[in-house]
């Protein structure tokens, strides 16, 4: 189901509020949790399941606070949306060494630097992307199998997220087929393969078409004010390959936020 669209001749004026987000970097293998301490999410301190899942982050810590109490919390089901003019995506991506880290809760590629996304005259840095199974985002309350977000910061700090769906196809793909090949055996691990050479810009679509959204991170600490991008295009893998990622997370979403007074645009 495709969101219901709505036409409007006034533009949409949207703050968006400086976070932070530590990208994992450097050239060395962790294995143990105190050594990987100063990444952004601790296994130690919450998951997706029990006492310690998403329903119960907001009262875990003060600083996860917002997790409760946020308006502007990702991820949402976008069901409605409204059609504008809106500036491209322009993807600056060049290619990265594979550095393939399993963090305790999902599969992470820090990417080098020199690699950007241009959004009229917003320019932001991509840091890093990950997986989530199913998809956090709902497209008309469905949930694809897996989700791609390319995590994304301008100089200011400010946070663009781009999220790429991801469907199930007949066919492996090649990039995916090369990820998983050298997925790190235990949690905390970080696999750094400086022959290994890749281009992330040859998973996304031709279509750059989007829905576009005020939201957060979708882990603690929920932090808001960063500026969503949802393709409308998916990625096709096969079956093989997201039932690989489902043997290290057999879900790794958060539940969908609601969306308040917020509206989606859509790009056309």
């Amino acid at each position: 189901m495709r969101p219901h669209l709505h036409w409007l001749g006034l533009a949409l004026v949207t703050s968006i509020f400086s976070t932070s987000l530590l990208a994992s970097g450097g050239h060395t293998v962790s294995h143990s949790k105190k050594s990987h301490s100063a990444a952004p999410h601790d296994p130690s301190h919450w998951s997706y399941e029990g006492s310690t899942g998403a329903e119960n982050w907001g009262n875990m810590k003060p600083e996860f606070a917002l997790c409760k109490s946020g308006t502007q919390q990702s991820p949402i089901n976008i069901n409605e949306a409204y059609a504008q003019n809106l500036d491209r995506l322009q993807f600056f991506y060049q290619p990265s060494k594979l550095n393939i880290q399993n963090n305790g809760h999902t599969i992470q590629l820090n990417y080098d630097g020199g690699s950007f996304l241009e959004v009229g005259k917003d320019r932001y840095q991509l840091l890093q992307f990950h997986f989530h199974t199913p998809s956090e985002e709902a497209i008309g309350g469905k949930r694809y199998p897996m989700v791609a977000h390319l995590v994304h910061k301008n100089e200011a700090g400010q946070l663009a997220v781009v999220a790429l769906l991801i469907n199930q196809g007949k066919a492996d793909n090649p990039l995916f087929t090369q990820f998983w090949e050298n997925l790190p055996s235990e949690h905390n691990e970080t696999k750094i393969k400086d022959d290994i050479k890749y281009n992330v810009a040859s998973l996304l679509p031709g279509n750059s078409s989007y829905w576009t959204f005020m939201g957060s991170l979708t882990t603690p600490p929920c932090s808001e004010g960063v500026r969503w991008f949802v393709l409308k295009e998916p990625l096709n893998i096969s079956a093989k390959q997201i039932s690989r990622f489902k043997r290290e997370f057999s879900m790794n979403a958060r539940p969908l936020q609601p969306l308040f007074e917020r509206a989606v645009l859509d790009s056309n």
